[in-house]
Order: C-alpha cells, then sequence, then structure tokens
C-alpha cells in the first residue's frame, strides 16, 4: 500500500511534466525573440493574490525556477508575495520570515557560474521599511557580501531621499568590508491609486507627494543627489521610467559627472516602443521589466494590466502624449512641466507625510489638546424657528442640511504600524501585556454586595443625574469632548487591559479605541443638536444603565455610556465579568476628563442575586444593552415595561455571485469570519456561494489557503492574527467546532491548539443546507460555514431565513444584482465588495434589524441615537397667524383640508405647523439618501426605510394630535393600523381610503374604533403584529375604570380597507373573557388599567404587560409633538450601505444608477 500510495504523486508529476515542458519552451522562444535587439529582461512573476502560505510558496518556488534558467539573469520580487499576512505589528517576526525564504535564492544567485540578479521590488507604502530592512538584513549576511543586488524607491513619496541617503551610507560601510556595491531602481511610483484609498479609508496623510508636479521634482531630486561619482562607487541607479525629458536629464546628468557607467535605463516592456528605440540608440541597450504570468492564470494579470492603462490614459501622465509629441501644443505642454518641475528643484530632504508616532503625541508638554475641529460642530446648524418653517421648506434643496450638525467631526485616525515611531509603542505594550494588572483596583473598589450598597449607589447617581440633565447640551459636549481626548491619552493602557483581559489583538483593539474616541466626540455633536430642535423639548433618562458585552470591552461601553451621558442622563456601567478591568481603565479616562464620578458609577456585582433589583429598580429609566437576544428578553421577562435599547445577535452571511473578485471576496471573507476569532456579533458565519462560484476550484484553494495561513495565537505575540477564545468553549459553540450536521464536512477543520482550550484554528464547513441547524443558529466563535445557492434570488432568501438581520454583505461586480441584493435583503447594516465587521462611527452608524435589535432603531454612532434615549414634550409655541399650506405635498394638504372642519383652530395650527416641520425633516434627513463621510473610494450610504406602524389614540386622547400622527405616517407612507377611542371624521376616511395607488400597494389604513381595554385584548391575542406601535394621548387621569370604553356608536361609510369597531359595548362585554383567557396565555393574568389606589396604568406600560415584555416590539408613547425631527423616527428604520467605490484605487460606476 506505501508504494502505491507513494507511486500516485510521481505518477501525476510525470503526466504534468510534457506540460511543463511545453511551457519552458514557449518562455524560452518568448524571451529570445525579446531579447533580439540587444536588451536585458528584468523578469517579474505574476500570480493569483498571496492570501496564505499556499500562494506565497508557490510564488518563490516559480521564481526560484526563472533563477534556474540559463536564459534568465535579473528577476524582481516583492516581500509581500512570498510571504503571506504580514504583519506591520510584528515586523521584527515579518524581516526574519521574508529573510528565512529569501536567503536560499540570494544564495543561489551568489553560486551561479553566471551573474545573476535579485531586485527586491515594493507597491505600498506600507512596505517601505519593512523591504528596506528585509534587503539589509539579506546582504549583511557574510555569504552574500560579495552579491551585488538591487531594490527599488518610489520617488512620489517623500521619503525616497531620506531612504536613499540611508542605504548608501549602508553601502558604502558595506562596499568598504570588501562587499560588492547595491543598485537602486528609481521609480516615480504605479501605486498612486491604491495609496489614496489606505490614506482615504484610515484617514491618513496621504503618503505620496501632492501633485503629479511634485513627484517628477523629487524623482529629479534623488536623481541629482544620487549622480555622484562618490556616491556610485556604492550604489548604482537604474532610472527606470518613460518621461523623455526626464531620461534626457538623467543621462546628461550622468554624462556630465561622468558616472554613466553606474546607470542602467529601464523601461517597461511593451510601452512606448518608439521612444525606447529612440532612447536605446543614445545610451545603448535598455533594462526592460518583463512581466511574466503562466498562461492558465493570465487574469491574475488584471491589475498589473489596468495600472499600465491608468498610466496611458491619466492627462498627467507622459505616457498619454506619447503619440502626439509631433503635435507642438502637446510637446510644449510636456516641455513647460518638465520646466515647472525643475525649477521646483532643491537640495533639501523632503520629510515623510506620515508622521504619526504614539509615543511622541502625548509626551510632557502636549497637554489635552481640544482640538478646533471638534469645538464647534453644530453651530451652524439649520434652525427652522429662525427663518420660519414655511420658508425653510420652500428653500430646500436636494441633501441640504443632512451634515450641518456635524460638519466639524472627524473620525479618529487608527495607530499606522508601518511606521517606526509607532511599532517601538507597540513593542512597549506587548511586553506589558503578561504580567498587567491595570484596572484591578478600580474594578475591586466598584464591587457591590448587598441590596442597600445598591439603593445607595442609585440615589447618588440619580441626585446627581438632576443637575446634570439640567445642563445645555453644548455643556455636556465640552466634557464629551474632553473624553475623547482622555482617551485618546489612554490608548495604550487601554491597548493594553483589553489584550492582557479579553485577548485582544492590538489589530483588533486599536480601531476599538479610535472608535471610542469617534463616540466621545461624535456625540458630542449630537448633545449640541438636542438643544436645537425645533418644536420639541428633549427630557433626559434619570439613570441609565449600560450592560456592555466582553468582546467589545472599550468602544461598546465607551459608546453607550457616552452616548447617555450626552443625553443628559446619569450612567451606571455594569461591565461583563470578563472585562471589569477594561471597563475600569475606561472609567478611569472619563473620570479624569471631568466627568463626575457620582454621575457616571462603576458596579460589578454578582448578576444572579443583584442583576435583577439593578435592572427592576424604579431610579432605572433606561437601559442600554449590548448582548444577545436571550438577555434581552430576560430583561424584559422582569420588567415587561423596561425602556431597553439592545443591539443583539447576528447571524451574519456573504453572498459571492460569479460576477464577483474571487480574490477580493476571499480576503474579505476570512477577516469578517475570523476576525478577534469571530466574536462579533458582525462576523461573518456563513458564506452563500451562487451558481458557478460553489464550483469554482480557484476560490475554493484560496479560502483554504487563507483560513489555514492564520497565524493563531496570544496577544503578547505581535504576529497573532487570530487571538484565543474569551474561555473554553461549551454548548452552541462546542457543538460548532466538533460536530457536523447531516450532508456537511469539513473544508478546514477547526483544532484545539493548547491545554487551555481557548485556542482553537478556524474551521470551515462545507454542505450546510437551508434551514439547518448551522444556517440559523448564532455561534459566536472561529467556525464558517458554506451554503450553496442556485440564483442570488435563492442566496437572498437564505441570508433572509434567521431571525436576525445584523450584518450582510454582498460580493458581486454586476449592477443588476448589486440592485436586486439592495432592494431584498433584510439587515441594518449592507456590506458590497468589502469587509462586514468593523463599522465606523458616522460613516457606517451600526444596528440591525428584526431581533438584531430591540428598541426604537437608531444605529451607535448615527444621527438619532440620543434622540431615542430620552423622551420628548411639545415646546411652548405660539398660534400661528396664518392658514396657507405652503411648501407641503399635495397628499399632506389634501389630508389637512379633509381634517379642517373637524379641528378646533389649535388642533389645525398644529397640524399644520407640523405638516411643515415634517415635510422639512424628511427633505433634509428622512427622504434622501446621504455619504456625509464622502470617503470617495467608499459610498457610505445611509437612508431610511418606511416600516409598518400601529397607531392607538388612547380613551380620553386628542383627535388633533392623532391626525398629526397619522399625517407623518401618510408623508412617509408607511402601512398604518389605526386604533382609536373615537371615531375618524368622514372627510378624514374618505381621504385616506380613496388613494388609488396606496391602495394598490396596500397602504391604505386599516382603522378600528374601540377601547383601551378591547386594544389590549388584541394585542395579548396576537392580533397586532406591528413590530412597532405608537400610541397618542397616554394621559394618566386621577381614576379610570380598569375596563371602561366609550358608548357603541355607529359610524359612516367608511371606504375600501377602513373597519370600525360598530358595536362597542358589544365587543366591551366579551373583553373580559378574553382578556383573560388569552392574556394569561402570556402573563397569566388579566391586565389591567389601574393600581389599587385607583391611578390609572399608562397604556404604554399595560400594553407592555398584555405583549409579555415582548423584544421584538417597540412602543413608542411620547407625548405628541410638531417636530418631524422627532415624530418621523417611529416609522422608519434605518439602514447603512457601505459600497467600495474603486477598483485598484480607480474610481468604479457600479452603483451610481442603483442607489
Amino acid at each position: 500500500m506505501g508504494r502505491r500510495a507513494g507511486g500516485a504523486p510521481r505518477a501525476a508529476a510525470a503526466r504534468r511534466a510534457p506540460g511543463r515542458r511545453r511551457l519552458r519552451a514557449r518562455l524560452g522562444a518568448s524571451i529570445a525573440k525579446l531579447r533580439e535587439g540587444g536588451d536585458r529582461l528584468n523578469l517579474n512573476l505574476l500570480g493569483e493574490a498571496v492570501l496564505g502560505e499556499r500562494e506565497a510558496l508557490r510564488r518563490l518556488e516559480g521564481t526560484r525556477r526563472l533563477l534556474e534558467r540559463d536564459d534568465v539573469d535579473y528577476v524582481s520580487i516583492k516581500v509581500s508575495s512570498i510571504a503571506s499576512q504580514l504583519s506591520m505589528w510584528a515586523f521584527e517576526d515579518a524581516v526574519e520570515r521574508v529573510v528565512e525564504r529569501l536567503t536560499p535564492l540570494y544564495e543561489a544567485a551568489a553560486m551561479s557560474p553566471t551573474p545573476t540578479f535579485i531586485n527586491l521590488d515594493m507597491e505600498e507604502y506600507r512596505d517601505l521599511d519593512l523591504t528596506v530592512a528585509v534587503f539589509q538584513r539579506l546582504l549583511d549576511h557574510p555569504n552574500l557580501l560579495e552579491l551585488e543586488a538591487g531594490i527599488v524607491l518610489q520617488a512620489y513619496l517623500p521619503d525616497a531621499l531620506g531612504v536613499l541617503q540611508r542605504l548608501t551610507s549602508w553601502a558604502a560601510a558595506r562596499r568598504a568590508r570588501g562587499g560588492a556595491p547595491i543598485k537602486v531602481r528609481v521609480v516615480k511610483g504605479a501605486n498612486l491609486p491604491m495609496e489614496r484609498v489606505d490614506a482615504a479609508v484610515h484617514d491618513w496623510p496621504l503618503a505620496t507627494v501632492g501633485s503629479k508636479t511634485e513627484a517628477d521634482t523629487n524623482y529629479k531630486r534623488v536623481l541629482d543627489w544620487a549622480l555622484d561619482p562618490e556616491r556610485t562607487d556604492a550604489v548604482r541607479i537604474g532610472v527606470a521610467g518613460h518621461n523623455l525629458f526626464d531620461v534626457a536629464f538623467a543621462w546628461l546628468l550622468a554624462n556630465d559627472r561622468g558616472v554613466v557607467d553606474a546607470v542602467d535605463f529601464e523601461m517597461l516592456l511593451g510601452m512606448a516602443t518608439g521612444q525606447a528605440r529612440a532612447i536605446r540608440e543614445d545610451v545603448g541597450r535598455l533594462l526592460l521589466y518583463t512581466p511574466v504570468v503562466h498562461p492558465g492564470e493570465f487574469d491574475v494579470a488584471i491589475s498589473y494590466l489596468i495600472r499600465r492603462l491608468e498610466e496611458n490614459s491619466s492627462p498627467e501622465n507622459f505616457l498619454s502624449a506619447v503619440f502626439e509629441l509631433e503635435d507642438e501644443t502637446v510637446f510644449q505642454r510636456e516641455l513647460e512641466r518638465f520646466r515647472l518641475s525643475l525649477e521646483a528643484l532643491d537640495d533639501r530632504v523632503p520629510t515623510p507625510n506620515r508622521t504619526q508616532d504614539r509615543l511622541r503625541e502625548w509626551s510632557s508638554g502636549s497637554g489635552l489638546r481640544l482640538v478646533q475641529e471638534h469645538a464647534g460642530a453644530g453651530e451652524h446648524a439649520l434652525d427652522p424657528a429662525a427663518a420660519g418653517l414655511t420658508q425653510a421648506v420652500l428653500g430646500l434643496s436636494r441633501g441640504s442640511g443632512a451634515s450641518a450638525a456635524t460638519a466639524g467631526f472627524r473620525n479618529e485616525p487608527d495607530t499606522d504600524p508601518s511606521l517606526p515611531g509607532n511599532r517601538r509603542w507597540a513593542r512597549l505594550i506587548t511586553d506589558r501585556i503578561a504580567a498587567s494588572t491595570i484596572g484591578t483596583a478600580t474594578a475591586d473598589t466598584a464591587r457591590i454586595t448587598s441590596p442597600e450598597a445598591l439603593q445607595e449607589l442609585l440615589r447618588a447617581v440619580g441626585r446627581r443625574a438632576e443637575r446634570w440633565g439640567e445642563r445645555l447640551g453644548y455643556d455636556r459636549a465640552a466634557i464629551l469632548d474632553r473624553a475623547g481626548l482622555a482617551i485618546a491619552a489612554n490608548r495604550d493602557r487601554l491597548l493594553e487591559v483589553m489584550a492582557s483581559e479579553t485577548g485582544k489583538t492590538l489589530a483588533e483593539g486599536d480601531p476599538e479605541v479610535s472608535e471610542a474616541i469617534d463616540f466621545a466626540h461624535y456625540y458630542a455633536t449630537r448633545a449640541r443638536e438636542l438643544d436645537a430642535i425645533t418644536g420639541a423639548t428633549f427630557v433626559p433618562a434619570r439613570i441609565t444603565v449600560v450592560a456592555p458585552p466582553w468582546n467589545f470591552p472599550v468602544a461598546i461601553p465607551a459608546g453607550s455610556v457616552l452616548a447617555a451621558l450626552a443625553a443628559g442622563s446619569g450612567v451606571v456601567l455594569k461591565p461583563a465579568p470578563q472585562a471589569r478591568r477594561s471597563a475600569a481603565v475606561l472609567v478611569e479616562a472619563l473620570w479624569d476628563a471631568g466627568v463626575p464620578q457620582d454621575l457616571l458609577a462603576l458596579v460589578d456585582l454578582d448578576e444572579e442575586s443583584l442583576g435583577r433589583a439593578l435592572v427592576t429598580d424604579p431610579l432605572v429609566d433606561r437601559v442600554i444593552l449590548t448582548g444577545s437576544y436571550d438577555t434581552a428578553k430576560l430583561f424584559r421577562s422582569w420588567r415587561p415595561d423596561l425602556p431597553l435599547v439592545a443591539e443583539t445577535s447576528g447571524k451574519n452571511a456573504i453572498v459571492v455571485t460569479p460576477h464577483a473578485d474571487y480574490d477580493l471576496a476571499v480576503a474579505d471573507i476570512v477577516k469578517s469570519a475570523f476576525g478577534h476569532a469571530g466574536q462579533k456579533c458582525s462576523a461573518a458565519s456563513l458564506v452563500i456561494l451562487v451558481g458557478s462560484v460553489a464550483r469554482s476550484k480557484r476560490f475554493r484553494a484560496q479560502l483554504v489557503d487563507a483560513v489555514t495561513s492564520l497565524r493563531v495565537g496570544y496577544p503578547d505575540d505581535p504576529a497573532t492574527a487570530m487571538g484565543p477564545l474569551i474561555e473554553a468553549p461549551t454548548g452552541k459553540l462546542a457543538h460548532a467546532l466538533t460536530s457536523l450536521g447531516g450532508g456537511e464536512s469539513w473544508l478546514v477543520e477547526p483544532r484545539r491548539l493548547d491545554g487551555t482550550g481557548r485556542l482553537w484554528s478556524p474551521g470551515v464547513r462545507e454542505g450546510v443546507g437551508e434551514n439547518s441547524y448551522f444556517h440559523l443558529t448564532e455561534f459566536f466563535g472561529p467556525v464558517l460555514g458554506i451554503m450553496h445557492a442556485m440564483t442570488l434570488e435563492d442566496a437572498i432568501r437564505m441570508q433572509n431565513a434567521t431571525d436576525y438581520g445584523l450584518t450582510a454583505g454582498l460580493h458581486s461586480l454586476h449592477a443588476d444584482e448589486l440592485a436586486l441584493w439592495l432592494d431584498s435583503v433584510e439587515a441594518g447594516n449592507l456590506y458590497v465588495n468589502r469587509g462586514i465587521t468593523g463599522a465606523i462611527v458616522r460613516r457606517q452608524p451600526f444596528g440591525g434589524w428584526k431581533r438584531s435589535s430591540v428598541g426604537g432603531g437608531s444605529k451607535a454612532g448615527g444621527p438619532n441615537h440620543l434622540i431615542g434615549l430620552g423622551s420628548w414634550k411639545p415646546s411652548p409655541a405660539r398660534p400661528s397667524s396664518t392658514l396657507h399650506l405652503r411648501g407641503l405635498d399635495d397628499r399632506a394638504r389634501q389630508f389637512i383640508e379633509a381634517a379642517q372642519s373637524s379641528l378646533q383652530y389649535e388642533q389645525f395650527d398644529l397640524l399644520r405647523r407640523s405638516a411643515l416641520s415634517d415635510q422639512l425633516a424628511w427633505s433634509t434627513e428622512f427622504g434622501v439618501v446621504t455619504d456625509i463621510s464622502e470617503v470617495g473610494v467608499e459610498r457610505n450610504l445611509f437612508r431610511y426605510l418606511r416600516v409598518p406602524i400601529a397607531l392607538r389614540l388612547a380613551d380620553g386622547g386628542d383627535l388633533g394630535e392623532l391626525l398629526r400622527v397619522v399625517a407623518a405616517g401618510l408623508l412617509t407612507r408607511s402601512r398604518m393600523d389605526i386604533s382609536t377611542s373615537i371615531p375618524l371624521p368622514p372627510r378624514v376616511l374618505e381621504m385616506l381610503g380613496g388613494d388609488e395607488l396606496a391602495e394598490m400597494a396596500g397602504l391604505v389604513p386599516k382603522v378600528v374604533v374601540e377601547s383601551d381595554a378591547q386594544w389590549l385584548a388584541r394585542a395579548a391575542a396576537g392580533r397586532i403584529t406591528a413590530s412597532r406601535i405608537r400610541i397618542v394621548g397616554d394621559i394618566v387621569s386621577d381614576r379610570v375604570d380598569a375596563f371602561a370604553s366609550p358608548q357603541g356608536r355607529t359610524g359612516p361609510s367608511l371606504g375600501p380597507g377602513i373597519e370600525a369597531v360598530i358595536d362597542a359595548r358589544n365587543a366591551t362585554r366579551s373583553f373580559t373573557d378574553v382578556v383573560t383567557g388569552l392574556t394569561r396565555g402570556s402573563t397569566g393574568k388579566p391586565i389591567p388599567l389601574q393600581r389599587a389606589d385607583g391611578s390609572r396604568i399608562p397604556l404604554a406600560s399595560a400594553l407592555a404587560e398584555a405583549l409579555g415584555g415582548a423584544p421584538d416590539v417597540a412602543i413608542f408613547a411620547n407625548p405628541v409633538t410638531p417636530s418631524g425631527r422627532v415624530e418621523l423616527l417611529p416609522f422608519l428604520r434605518e439602514q447603512s450601505i457601505s459600497i467600495t467605490n474603486h477598483r485598484f484605487g480607480n474610481p468604479i460606476a457600479l452603483s451610481d444608477d442603483v442607489i
């Protein structure tokens, strides 16, 4: 058996041998033909995207085979192509890995009987320091002292001359030891589009110079310094480029200084062949940069070809003029560009654009600097009250006003680990992780062990909260801005404690700290807005309990705490037991920033004995939870009417269609599925492959390669790509890591890697069936399931089939597929051609649909989050002196005209002013799709979609207030079920029922006249199906009979789709049986409408009791206000859409006509 098994690979190799010989022969023929003119060839082996070690080693082996050929004497290779998943956080490890792999290649070149040259290439700025370090480390090896080798420098980087000077000093010392010279290939740089992407996405300075003229000048600056006889003995120069003026400049300079023998002139194969012939006549032979690709993998050369096309087509580039230089106008244009770049030439050494240094930014004397961009946000916000509502409505333009409230906000840049100062800073952190105990003392002090101590703490927070809530939003914002600076100053401590306590790597933790900083400054801008909302006054919650998870131990508690503080509430922070020290370090920073300790209390208590007491305490007005849906249900079972804002579970999928870029899709899937070991509510748990993708060997191979190459470890090893689980897996996660369902198999089987049970290699299972256990269950760990769908419609059905709707992804480059998906997918955060984790404040406000969200549905880090963290009441207003309806759309005007005869003047005026406010809010915020961040390379869109809603006018409520709310629903065109204690006016009913378009769309409201008691009975019986309920007129009176109802009335003919309870007495007579029987099915007792002392129970509380505290239903019961900014929200749900808007850095129009 052993011989047979061993013979199989040999037989396969034998079958492949003839094909390889044919390919070698074809390559040999091509090389010979290209060399006929006497030019040398610099071969660069292209291949599939390097996502894992298989492809990296294959590329390395391919380059080795090239060097073994007799007809190859010059190759280029990039460090990023021969070692996968290199992390700049682990710089030394990356250097060692690359040097270890390249050393045999360089040793083979050194021992070659004929001169063989290896050029170390680079594209990305992030690889600059790494490439230089690898190059020097290799050539410092004693065995390679006499080897001449080369490296590339990109002149569009201001760093280039400084790097060249350092290389020259090193090379001169090497030469003095008897070593060979080195060669530096000077190019202008061809990765500018992707450098712009990198800068825009991270909000870092652009690594390159700012203009083409500056790049041309720096190119000449580098050559001017390099082409010196005192330097060329150690450093030979390759002048690479196609600009005839620059080539002539270098040729004349080299001749003038007598260094022609130390210069090579290099061009790209096949580009500007006529100019190449002309240059060859003057300088002799050329060195042609020659890409080599396997015929079966030609598609992988697309990115290379796109860059070449971009060079040809860009009007700024010389190549765009090569075919028109005989035209005098074109020639003079290029000559003038050359002169301008020459005139700017000087002898200074430019400094890098990226200078971020975490070691220096908070050094002594820097202080807490309140950046001006954070200080004045919102001061130019649109003020409808000042200009008049009508004038504001009439003066609108599309999208105006949407960004005014946060005009001064700017996201905090993450740490750039490609910079040396930041790497030194990071090493200091990783050295402290293993022994870290910071936060322990504060966490221990926060321990509460008795109900009495908890009560005392709550009373203290409540007293301080009253004063805090009375302060203006501008005053609170100033403290929040200081809090943001304090968090920034504690970035290193927060990274240390997160890594030590929860296993978070620096690469995962650093963006989390940036997010916490963003929350502080963004919510500061929104706190200012609360004061400026016209027609409504914000009433802060007294105490908000914040219950965050352990998986984001800084960003989520920071966001929740800062939002509550911005909204004027006192806060009790109860962190997860696994993250108590992280919360302590965060709170210490906030206290240091000026947040009073008795306003923000940290508590550590036993969840079994005191958790319920905390959540149900009457002093607690609101709870902000981030956790599981089951936890939300538990909280509501303790207190059905608990005002709960929760971001809960997710079962998230990425759909990949045949029109996707497979390499990009795999990279995004792996990052989304296994970042922080899959312990993110937004993580990708499923990938759904459409049609032929499921049969793609390349997709499958790339996925396996990327997953199996992930380095798993603890965060004190900076090379760790996937950290540990928070604890050894049990229950569902243990099942997912060790067991397969029917029809499933392991594509990559997860393995336990250490004795703690916390380290697991990632797993990928395929064959996951629709509606199977793995399809529908959240596991929260490093295991990914693969599903197959015949069509995109099938894939969307699978993606929507779960109870959750948090994040969803699509990889497709087809506009029609994008349009279908955007119209159909059910999730709060959508991502197209990118990963589905890592939402950024304001750029991608975060929050889900369905059972991924509890409460009003406003997204964290979004424009409405603070609005839902308190209550609202109408602001005092004088009646208007005008009755006109100018500025309103036809539907709103017709509705008001239909209602006018049934209303008192004050009611009519409220309705009119409200409709104008609604129109203004709709035109500036709710009715437009906005991209407020305007990153460019991404379209980060925020939109509102209408949602069905049930309206209830309570017994004794005001008809005018109900009509005001109905008017809001008509504007949003939401489907409304209206329950009212008094009939609607006939003309209003006719108007609501007479809209043919609304009837065709199923939007004609259903109207029922009934008492509160009857309505509660229907709710308890499950006959109110809307997930949102707006109660109007929920006024508490002195004494109201428990099941009181209005007298029976006979209503008019109501029109299509309209219903009324004709005999309310009969409905009342049967109510006791209904509420007793059906309500007891969920709560075990009837739902009363009054307390034992005869006082009225708020209808919202009674409804919550009738629904058993169901987290699936959001109840809105604020007093009705004329503010559209407030009143439209219950009718809408938010959606964030992030679309990659480029291909290899070049803009694309994929989504322009879709959304």
